[in-house]
């Protein structure tokens, strides 16, 4: 397919997105570069104004471009949190719609959490081993306040997840929160239960600390299938009261 010359198919804004995606991926069009204007487009390519436009915007969703007023589009460099945010949405409707996929997610929140856990033991440096343990005391000094102490209770996480290298992991670990924070909240926020993920979250602490994978992978899967039977018998008491 070359990246010039009138377009003859159907969907039109489809061929566009096509053709300047071959632009972009072969280095013609690099990250920063703006865009060619929406004139020249419809030249190129033979089409109207409205498919150049539906294919930027088109492009903008997927975090390939980003648009400013009264300024051509210009290619970006997505990072992996820019990508996961792109499906966020949809993943929302869908718990929402498919109650099961919230079994789905808290068991792959499991698995990617302990494996995460696990590198963080294998790759903490002092300096992170402190800034978890800080994370740890600001989310214990947030008792008092349920909303901040499950920010904090999340931002524990995010390091952990920061601490493995792996930005697809944080982006990951952020998006599960996103996606699950009716789920997530109402774990956190569960009576009596704070000073119980404070003990789980210090363990996980102790075993990043002494570099031991085996005891942080356990530590994390304890800490967090104790949550998620928590979560099962708060919204079965919520359902009966509700019945009631």
């Amino acid at each position: 397919m070359t990246a010039t010359g009138p377009i003859q198919k159907r969907k039109l804004y489809q061929e566009v997105v096509d053709r300047l995606m071959a632009r972009i991926e072969s280095g013609e069009i690099r990250p920063g570069d703006q865009l060619p204007p929406e004139r020249e487009l419809m030249d190129q390519y033979g089409v109207g104004r409205p498919a150049v436009r539906e294919a930027l915007q088109a492009l903008e969703r997927s975090g390939i471009v980003e648009i400013s007023h009264g300024e051509r589009a210009r290619v970006v460099v997505p990072t992996a949190d820019d990508l996961i945010r792109q499906i966020g949405s949809g993943a929302r409707h869908l718990l929402s719609m498919q109650p099961d996929t919230l079994e789905h997610m808290k068991d792959a929140r499991i698995f990617l959490e302990a494996g995460t856990a696990r590198m963080a033991a294998a790759l903490a440096t002092p300096e992170d081993v402190a800034l978890l343990q800080q994370r740890l005391d600001a989310q214990a000094a947030s008792l008092a306040q349920l909303s901040e102490f499950v920010d904090r209770d999340m931002a524990f996480h995010r390091e952990i997840a920061r601490i493995s290298g792996n930005p697809i992991f944080t982006a990951v670990v952020e998006a599960i929160f996103r996606w699950g924070s009716d789920y997530y909240q109402a774990m956190v926020r569960a009576p009596g239960a704070e000073q119980l993920t404070l003990a789980e979250h210090q363990r996980i602490v102790d075993a990043i600390a002494a570099h031991d994978g085996d005891a942080a992978d356990a530590a994390m899967r304890a800490h967090l299938t104790r949550s998620n039977v928590m979560y099962q018998r708060i919204a079965q008491e919520q359902g009966l009261r509700g019945k009631t």
